[in-house]
């Protein structure tokens, strides 16, 4: 316990250093070019994020960036999870999925979005794109995982003839679970960067990537800089929240060794 006290306040000092330095330089960076249309004050910044949160239009845009990257993470999540799964069960599905994504993480990401501009639409391109992007990192998290898996249990489970589906539910999840829990955060925070990104390049109505255009377009450097504060905010919120769910992990850790 005293430990993990330890480790929670080092990491607690360590992420106030870090936003400490990141915002000196800024102040630093600031003064060094002079010149508010390249770096805007931190001042105007917060005044412009403040503005934001005021408006209606920018918590629509806000929300709907959301959801789609909740959307497109949960897709990718459970693609990932069936695809591993199907890997760790037959030989057969995982020679046959790795060639699958090894393409995907070999697409081009500009390209990619370009193409499904013409097939989809402004809402929809984003989200596959990001789907795209995160399945074979979550595939290969959990495949890796499911390798690392003890064999000598598995041994003993095929000897004693447990079925397909115990195995997965009482010997696999179980102990991938600890890794899995401890990247969702940061998953969903990468989804949400890459979601933004396209969310730009499309144009996407309603969506951060789309108000982030739209203050590029009129040069409001201000309130561009705070769309991107909220961002990086929303992705650390998101890793720091998912984080918690170790605890859950744990206590179903504890609740399966009991069974």
């Amino acid at each position: 316990m005293k430990k993990f006290i330890k480790e929670r306040k080092l990491n607690i000092i360590c992420s106030v250093a870090a936003v400490a330095f990141i915002w000196v330089c800024w102040i630093i960076a600031y003064y060094a070019v002079g010149n508010d249309y390249i770096i805007p004050s931190f001042q105007d910044t917060l005044f412009s994020l403040f503005k934001c949160f005021c408006e209606g239009g920018f918590w629509a845009s806000f929300g709907f960036t959301l959801l789609r990257t909740l959307l497109a993470f949960l897709i990718s999540f459970l693609l990932a999870a069936a695809l591993a799964a199907g890997s760790a069960l037959s030989k057969v599905v995982k020679s046959a999925v790795k060639p699958f994504m090894t393409a995907l993480r070999a697409l081009p990401t500009l390209a990619v979005i370009l193409i499904f501009l013409i097939w989809t639409s402004a809402a929809v391109a984003p989200v596959i794109v990001t789907v795209l992007l995160l399945l074979p990192m979550i595939y290969a998290r959990i495949n890796a995982a499911i390798d690392n898996v003890d064999g000598e249990i598995l041994e003993m489970a095929r000897l004693y003839g447990v079925t397909r589906k115990d195995r997965l539910f009482k010997i696999y999840l179980p102990q991938i679970s600890p890794e899995i829990f401890a990247l969702t955060g940061s998953d969903i925070s990468l989804g949400l960067k890459v979601m933004i990104s396209a969310e730009v390049l499309s144009n996407t109505y309603l969506s951060l990537g789309g108000l982030m255009q739209s203050a590029r377009s009129f040069l409001e450097m201000p309130r561009l800089a705070a769309l991107t504060l909220v961002a990086v905010l929303s992705g650390l919120v998101a890793e720091v929240c998912f984080s918690q769910l170790k605890r859950i992990n744990r206590k179903w850790l504890k609740a399966a060794e009991n069974d």
